[in-house]
């Protein structure tokens, strides 16, 4: 990149620079945050990958694993498929008593409230945005 500026470069080849726009669900944040967690997943590849089927069959086993197994801080540490099968319910409550159960237990280890394991009833990119209220799930 010594002979010209990225963004000309970029331009040259034909890609459009995107700036980070409030609102927009698709641009910066979002995409950078899912990077973060590709790029730190362990196995994560350290060479380039052989052939187009090797890099679509670790994508593949990446999206299973985010799906299947990655805890989402979002929607209270549950996993997307266990969300949208309905399993997420079940889960928080049950994880709600061992906490309750562990307060009791030991009070002296807790300074306050345990944690909100509440079910998240609808979960949104931008919120802050949304004019029309979604969909609310009843625990």
């Amino acid at each position: 990149m010594k002979g010209a500026t990225m963004v000309a470069t970029l331009e040259r080849l034909g890609v459009l620079a995107s700036f980070s726009r409030p609102g927009v669900s698709d641009d910066n944040p979002f995409s950078e945050a899912l990077f973060r967690t590709l790029k730190y997943r362990p196995g994560y590849p350290t060479q380039p990958f052989a052939d187009l089927v090797a890099a679509r069959a670790w994508v593949e086993a990446f999206v299973e694993w985010y799906n299947t197994q990655h805890l989402h801080s979002a929607i209270r540490f549950v996993t997307p498929a266990d969300r949208h099968a309905g399993r997420d319910i079940a889960l928080l409550v049950a994880r709600r008593a061992v906490y309750a159960r562990a307060q009791r237990r030991t009070p002296a280890r807790w300074s306050g409230m345990i944690r909100d394991w509440t079910p998240i009833p609808t979960v949104r990119l931008n919120p802050e945005h949304d004019d029309v209220t979604g969909p609310v799930r009843v625990a």
